[in-house]
């Protein structure tokens, strides 16, 4: 899975401290604490028709990585959300979008790790573009990683941090093997998630995804949860083994870049019967209809 160029974003217009400038004319301090230390949090947005699904949900988890960090200087949701609104409307965007966003410590004044080189104050960067879900809906193809989700004691993954050199690593090995995205495990050897998304699997009639000791409080994920309590879908959070997505009669992977998007293939094992599944296919309906209807409208 190789994500294209799209056109539409050859000139689009890249909010940085609140000052709008050109793609190929954006830049960085090289003493932000994004370049020097991967020192930044971030978020995906997406927008259908004009509204930003979950954005509070997504702010409210900017917010939490943020002052897990310590960041002193963390911008109040009204100003964030003037700044996405900006962007929107500069670039003429309404609908088929999704944006980045990323918070990072600021400028420092000398390079160096200690934070209270940081005196400058945040940085906020919303990046917009054209981009529909990126995942093949007919089903992704994921190989297993042998780079491993840390624990929380040794980094804790519900801070969701710029710093994705591990998510790096396991989709270079998927690469190399052919596939879309890897499948990544704990120090304890159970599912975590893939390099991007969150996995469910489907087995004996019920819908189960990992826990978040290893892998972020996915946003998606949340609402898959929430789906399947209120349209009486049985299902359960816990610990997975790799061998019980084999047994699944489905596999799905969640995100906001993607939404719901069924796994056909893990390493040489098929899922089911290779294409997408009954209960993949009725939360995925079912998350459509959310985001048609509901969201915060900005423009």
């Amino acid at each position: 899975m190789l994500q294209t160029f799209d056109e539409r974003n050859r000139d689009i217009l890249v909010n940085i401290n609140g000052v709008l400038v050109r793609r190929d004319k954006a830049a960085v301090s090289p003493f932000d604490s994004t370049v020097q230390n991967g020192d930044g949090v971030w978020e995906g947005l997406r927008l259908y028709d004009g509204r930003i699904f979950k954005l509070r949900e997504h702010l409210a988890r900017l917010r939490r990585s943020a002052a897990a960090l310590a960041y002193a200087d963390i911008p109040a949701d009204e100003q964030i959300i003037e700044q996405i609104k900006l962007t929107l409307i500069a670039n003429g965007m309404r609908d088929g979008v999704h944006i980045r966003l990323t918070l990072s410590r600021g400028v420092k004044y000398t390079s160096g790790l200690d934070p209270r080189l940081n005196t400058a104050g945040h940085t906020l960067i919303v990046l917009a573009e054209h981009k529909p879900p990126v995942y093949d809906p007919s089903g992704v193809r994921l190989i297993t990683s042998s780079y491993r989700r840390p624990p929380e004691e040794v980094l804790d993954q519900k801070i969701h941090s710029c710093n994705q050199l591990t998510s790096i690593l396991a989709k270079i090995e998927a690469n190399a093997r052919g596939a879309d995205d890897a499948l990544m495990l704990d120090t304890r050897g159970n599912v975590a998630e893939t390099n991007a998304t969150h996995v469910f699997l489907v087995l004996g009639g019920v819908v189960t995804t990992s826990t978040t000791a290893s892998c972020p409080e996915g946003i998606t994920r949340s609402v898959v949860l929430d789906l399947c309590r209120r349209h009486d879908v049985p299902h359960e959070v816990r610990d997975i083994a790799p061998a019980e997505l084999h047994e699944a009669r489905e596999v799905f992977c969640t995100g906001t870049m993607g939404e719901l998007v069924p796994v056909i293939q893990i390493d040489d094992h098929t899922i089911g019967a290779g294409i997408i599944g009954p209960t993949t296919s009725r939360l995925r309906e079912l998350f459509r209809r959310l985001t048609a209807t509901e969201g915060e409208r900005l423009v």
